[in-house]
This record gives structure tokens, C-alpha cells and sequence, in this order.
């Protein structure tokens, strides 16, 4: 039998005894399942990409090449001479020789490592700088987050590339790899505090943080402890496809001028040295571009990838 509950004509509501209605095993809740969270959701939709094993491939190749360069080659990049100047490729050196008669496959070997170098230290202090400020920001509002958007937006307004060329231009006479990591982190961090405030804004709301406040946990811990974990997702998608842009960053100093010390073999660097000869011998500068372009779309197949894991609405699709 059911029961009617009363209500005005043609409104009636018809509710059936609960010993009718058992719990079906769909709804069941399986305890001896394991415990869920969003990373390792992420990871699983990580492992079952196509786009990501490639690049995770690519860039684990590339790694292998920046730490153990006298694997594939037992040539010194700096040793040049004029005698095999623009010489072709021979045995022992496959990709010829630069306008300097510099063995061209030594040198984007050994140029890998300055890329990545620059590209992964740049990246993690601007995560850091940029998503602590972002953190604290968002966290605490009021004048605190007034003054620190008014800095973000004052650095936001500098282009990256001319902050870099400027600053480099001015302290041109000391030249290091640890100078233009940086400079370049000094105008790249805010991208990251504006994605940060407003993904701490975001998780500040909602009922965990509550729940925590109300068990007694401080704000600090609360914001270290549970709100940056959550809100971590945005800034590390950010951050993968940003250091594809410090390596192409990197390159553009050097080709400018501005970047590596002549002692550092850089892509950039042998991109403009082989500019002249675009037209008679292109594949000098080939060589050089091919390694760049395909170390930054690995980077940025990689951001890809870890974006689509770790936003939930494209893993519903």
C-alpha cells in the first residue's frame, strides 16, 4: 500500500512504505573499493593518452640527452676551426660543421642541457613565487590582496620579452645562466599569481574549508594544508605549457644577443649564427631550429595533456 500525502485537488503525492523501496545494489556503496582523489583520477586518464606517452617519451628522451650528452657524442662543442668551416657531413659528424667549423650535432647536443636547465629552473620559481603570492592574495582579500593585484598588475603590464631585453640590456656587462633565469622569472610569475588567486578564491568557498575552520584548524593551515592542494590543478597546467615558452624565451635572448655567455652553447645562439646562411646552406641552421621547435611542442603536448586530466569537465565528455 502507499501513503497519500494530502495536499490541494490534483496535487496529491503518493509515497510508498520503505519496505517496498529497497536500497538496489546499484546504489550500494562499495566500501572495499579504494579511496579516490583527483590526482589519481588524473593519473589514470593520464596513462590511457595517446598525447601524453608521446611527450612524456620525447621529453624523457630529451632529459637523457641534457644529463648524459657523452652518450651520443664524444666531441667538445667549443672546439672550432676554420679548416671545416661550412664542411659537410662526415663520418663522425653527421649534421657538418658551422661557419666557425664547429661540429654542429656536438652542439645542439650539449645545448639541450642549457635549454632545459633554463626552462625547468625558470618554471619552478615562478610556480613558486608567483603561486604563494597568488595564495595569499586570494586567501586573505581585503587591503592585503589590493596591494599585491596592484604589483601584479604593474609587472603584468611589462611584456615579458622587452622586461627581459631591458634588464639584460643594462647588466649586459655580467652575463650568466643564473641572470637570465631570473629576469625572465622576474616577469613571468604573474601569470601564475593571477591564475593562483583566483583558483584559491574559488576553493576558500567551498565546504571542506568550512568543515576544517569549524574542527578548529587555523587559517594558515587551512591554506597550506587544504586550499593550495585543491587549487594546484590550474597552476601546474599553466606552468607545463609556460616552460615550452622559457625555452623559446631563452633561444630569442641568445639569438638577440642577450642571452647564454659565449662559453655556453645555446640554440639560440647557433640559430644566429646560421641566419647568413639561410639561403646557401639552410640545413645549418636546420639542425638547431628542429631541436627547439621539437623540445617545445613536447612541453606543450605535455601541458595539454595534464590540462584535459585535470579539468573535470573535459573528463565527463
Amino acid at each position: 500500500m502507499t501513503n497519500t500525502i494530502s495536499a490541494l485537488p490534483g496535487q496529491e503525492r503518493y509515497v510508498a512504505p520503505i519496505e517496498e523501496t529497497p536500497l538496489r545494489a546499484v546504489d550500494a556503496v562499495d566500501t572495499d573499493a579504494p579511496a579516490t582523489s583527483m590526482w589519481a583520477d588524473a593519473w589514470r586518464t593520464l596513462r590511457k593518452n595517446p598525447l601524453f606517452i608521446i611527450a612524456a617519451l620525447v621529453i624523457l628522451f630529451i632529459a637523457f640527452v641534457a644529463v648524459f650528452p657523452r652518450v651520443f657524442t664524444n666531441l667538445d662543442p667549443n672546439y672550432c676551426t676554420l679548416d671545416n668551416s661550412r664542411g659537410a657531413a662526415t663520418a663522425g659528424h653527421p649534421f657538418g660543421f658551422d661557419l666557425q667549423g664547429c661540429d654542429i650535432y656536438a652542439r645542439v647536443i650539449y645545448g639541450t642541457r642549457t635549454s632545459l636547465t633554463v626552462g625547468i629552473a625558470t618554471t619552478l620559481i615562478v610556480i613558486l613565487l608567483g603561486g604563494i603570492i597568488g595564495a595569499i592574495a586570494g586567501f586573505f582579500g581585503g587591503w592585503i590582496d589590493s596591494i599585491l593585484s596592484r604589483i601584479v598588475d604593474i609587472f603584468y603590464a611589462v611584456p615579458l620579452l622587452l622586461g627581459a631585453i631591458v634588464v639584460l640590456q643594462m647588466f649586459r656587462s655580467s652575463t650568466s645562466i643564473w641572470k637570465i633565469i631570473l629576469v625572465m622569472a622576474m616577469f613571468g610569475w604573474v601569470s601564475i599569481a593571477r591564475i593562483a588567486r583566483s583558483s584559491v578564491l574559488e576553493a576558500k568557498n567551498l565546504e571542506f574549508n568550512t568543515a576544517s575552520t569549524a574542527l578548529g584548524s587555523t587559517p594558515m593551515r587551512n591554506l597550506f594544508r587544504h586550499i593550495i592542494p585543491n587549487a594546484l590543478a590550474p597552476v601546474l597546467v599553466v606552468g607545463t605549457t609556460s616552460l615550452a615558452s622559457y625555452i623559446v624565451l631563452e633561444a630569442t635572448l641568445s639569438f638577440l644577443g642577450l642571452g647564454m655567455p659565449s662559453g655556453n652553447v645555446s640554440w639560440g645562439g647557433d640559430i644566429s649564427t646560421a641566419q647568413t646562411m639561410l639561403r646557401t646552406q639552410p640545413m645549418i641552421l636546420f639542425y638547431p631550429s628542429a631541436a627547439l621547435a621539437i623540445t617545445a611542442l613536447a612541453f606543450i603536448m605535455l601541458g595539454d595533456a595534464v590540462r584535459d586530466a585535470l579539468d573535470p569537465k573535459s573528463r565527463t565528455e
